[in-house]
């Protein structure tokens, strides 16, 4: 593989707590990080990312808001196995970001990256607006030092492989 973690981050910052992806990013974004290691902002651009992704990838950390039933601004991280999704012959809308159809447009190119983690947040309001509700404003330091964790752990384990 590439040797390349790539942390994006996924959502539409005119509907609410959709921008949870976006704002964990702008957090991460000046902070250190391991070499080897991309931060993006691909917002509504799931195609781009996609197309990105088509570099290679070892390591692929997904931001994004998803409701999985929890209390609002609940931070999850969830392994994901992109090569169990099956290519479909629909086809994506240039802006859909959810990762099962992410992933099952890289894997119809013949693509998926090595492993994928989602780091998900649980919303509270997914409505037209800007701005993120209290509870998933209020997640945001967890869901970057859920991201700063990953990334030590996988340098940890680089580091114990070399070495």
């Amino acid at each position: 593989m590439t040797g390349r973690t790539l942390v994006a981050g996924v959502g539409n910052v005119f509907q609410r707590d959709d921008a949870f992806g976006v704002e964990v990013i702008r957090l991460l974004a000046d902070r250190p990080r391991p070499a080897g290691v991309e931060i993006a902002d691909f917002g509504i651009r799931g195609v781009h990312l996609v197309y990105e992704l088509l570099n290679g990838c070892d390591l692929l950390v997904l931001v994004d808001a998803a409701r999985r039933g929890c209390e609002p601004g609940t931070v999850t991280v969830l392994e994901v196995e992109p090569g169990d999704t099956a290519p479909r012959a629909a086809v994506m809308d240039a802006h859909g970001l959810a990762p099962d159809e992410i992933f099952a447009m890289l894997a119809s190119m013949g693509s998926r990256p090595g492993r994928s983690l989602v780091v998900a947040c649980e919303p509270a309001d997914v409505s037209a607006g800007m701005g993120l509700s209290d509870p998933v404003r209020n997640a945001l330091p967890q869901a970057v030092r859920a991201v700063e964790e990953i990334l030590d752990r996988i340098q940890q384990e680089e580091g114990a492989r070399d070495g």
